[in-house]
């Protein structure tokens, strides 16, 4: 009996052994490893796809390997909304998400929602003024805050929003009576209504299919999303009115957040600060290429000269989402 028990307690001690082993092999903090699933809805050649990437690659740099990305694109786990209702509804499928900024306005982010008003930001570089000042982080952790169930780590920006459609855009007025897609989302239906035009909600993935059989005729999107895409295969006008730019911001689940230690938390967020910069990095001149490329294949692209007869249009939109945080808001304009 006593062999027996001997026998037992070595075999014990030699399981704690390789168990104790396997925690220090996953980081000097003995940290569990980690892996977490990341939706993006646009493929990895845009300029949110190649942000997702570095930050997969700095998270999994700096957390040694004991955080790793599951970097799922191309909308495979659904629009942003269906996403964000994943995570929210709990169940750990999704962990993080790029989303839009105005995708949390449907969710209670008063804050987030004075991002997505049209003409709020006259260039890049008022946005990142905003991006990297003592504003971002409260607007990062209100949904936290609010109890919704994930927070933001980073900001970044995918370029100005533009209109496309099937037929020609030469000016505002070729908007009036179109059926313009649109995300579930109050200030893009406002704003599509003060254009003149029908806001239609179309679902991200049916979108493709939507303008090719009419059922709506014309969308709004970045202009490397647009070509991403394929959109214009089915929408070859676009007219760049730059209503608004198109602020990301990548968010985690709370669940998710909370399994992590203090240090992988410190390393999500230096290499959220590090993939905020290489977004600010290559976001312009992506777009310029792709501009570039796009009138090279005989897509007929528009430049609006004049931005008032666009501000007047949106202006009942623009001052009702701003009236539920009037002073906030003026702090962002005063950015530029």
């Amino acid at each position: 009996m006593k062999k027996i028990m001997l026998a037992l307690l070595i075999a014990s001690m030699a399981v704690s052994t390789v168990v104790a082993s396997g925690q220090q092999e996953a980081g000097e903090g003995g940290e569990r490893t980690v892996t977490l699933v990341y939706a993006e809805v646009n493929p990895l050649d845009t300029i949110v796809g190649q942000t997702g990437l570095k930050f997969k690659e700095e998270v999994e740099r700096l957390s040694e390997g004991t955080i790793l990305v599951d970097l799922q694109h191309s909308g495979v786990l659904g629009a942003e909304n269906d996403v964000l209702d994943t995570m929210l509804g709990g169940g750990g499928t999704i962990d993080m998400s790029r989303i839009s900024a105005f995708a949390l306005t449907s969710y209670g982010g008063e804050k987030s929602k004075l991002l997505s008003i049209p003409y709020t930001f006259e260039g890049r570089s008022h946005f990142w003024n905003f991006a990297t000042s003592e504003l971002a982080p409260e607007f990062l952790l209100e949904p936290h805050e609010n109890g919704t169930g994930i927070r933001g780590l980073f900001y970044g920006e995918e370029g100005f929003r533009h209109f496309f459609a099937t037929k020609p855009l030469n000016s505002i007025d070729d908007l009036a009576g179109m059926k313009i897609r649109v995300s579930n989302d109050p200030i893009m239906n406002g704003m599509v209504r003060g254009l003149g035009a029908a806001p239609t909600v179309v679902s991200f993935g049916e979108l493709y299919s939507a303008l090719q059989t009419g059922v709506v005729d014309a969308a709004e999107q970045p202009i490397a999303n647009y070509k991403s895409n394929a959109f214009p295969e089915v929408a070859p006008y676009m007219i760049l009115d730059g209503h608004t730019l198109g602020a990301i911001q990548v968010v985690i689940t709370d669940e998710a957040w909370d399994k992590l230690s203090p240090r992988q938390q410190e390393a999500m967020m230096e290499a959220g600060r590090i993939a905020s910069a290489y977004n600010r990095e290559i976001s312009e001149g992506a777009e310029n290429e792709v501009l570039a490329e796009l009138r090279a294949d005989g897509i007929t692209v528009v430049e609006v000269t004049n931005g008032a007869p666009w501000q007047a249009a949106t202006a009942d939109v623009i001052a009702e989402a701003s009236s539920s945080n009037p002073e906030l808001y003026k702090k962002i304009l005063d950015m530029k």
